[in-house]
């Protein structure tokens, strides 16, 4: 409960607008000093929000299938404005 309700207030709802997502690929680059995988993250924005969740994997798929380096995880950022 907000601290203006119940005070004369009124409490406008929260509008939610899509604005973007970002494909966050993590993959592993070699091994460190002691043996542990180094991993390293690559971003690529500007994809569209109306993409499933399986397109999104299976663009990161192809792309790290052409690459030397195993790919550990694949995450998508849906990135939301809010407003009242």
């Amino acid at each position: 409960m907000s601290n203006l309700q119940g005070k004369g207030c009124e409490i406008m709802p929260v509008v939610a607008s899509t604005k973007d997502t970002v494909m966050v690929i993590t993959y592993q680059i070699g091994l460190t000093d002691q043996g542990s995988p180094k991993l390293t993250t690559r971003s690529f924005p500007n994809i569209k929000s109306a993409s499933s969740d399986q397109d999104v994997y299976d663009v990161a798929t192809a792309l790290y299938s052409l690459q030397e380096y195993p790919l550990i995880s694949v995450r998508r950022d849906n990135r939301v404005d809010l407003t009242q």
